[in-house]
């Protein structure tokens, strides 16, 4: 029997807004990634469609989990909903520019400013 899994993540509801804040300051082993690209998606399965990620812990994140929000972007467009992210390091937010990944996803400064996209 395997461990039970460490919650990678920390999900609140403000209104019909879904806060999702990640408990990792690193985002770099693969299996980490799949297991916190499952976590994400769970929210949108489960029927909400307005996502704000919460990014103010983490300081490096691996290009894997870049591909990770771009499918999770893409299930929350295909529900009909919106992705927002918020408090991003400024070398990932770089990282976002560089890849041109910011013209893809709305990024805010922090959760307030986050939370009126909604």
């Amino acid at each position: 029997m395997q461990p039970p899994r460490r919650r990678r993540l920390e999900v609140d509801d403000i209104g019909d807004v879904t806060i999702v804040s990640f408990t990792d300051r690193d985002i770099l082993d693969e299996h980490n990634i799949q297991v916190i690209g499952d976590q994400l998606y769970g929210p949108v399965e489960e029927g909400r469609k307005k996502l704000l990620l919460n990014f103010g812990n983490v300081e490096y994140m691996a290009s894997m989990a870049l591909a990770k929000l771009i499918t999770l972007q893409k299930i929350v467009q295909d529900a009909g909903g919106k992705l927002v992210l918020c408090n991003l390091d400024p070398e990932i937010r770089e990282v976002f520019e560089i890849t041109r990944l910011d013209t893809m996803f709305a990024i805010r400064g922090d959760e307030q400013d986050g939370l009126q996209v909604f």
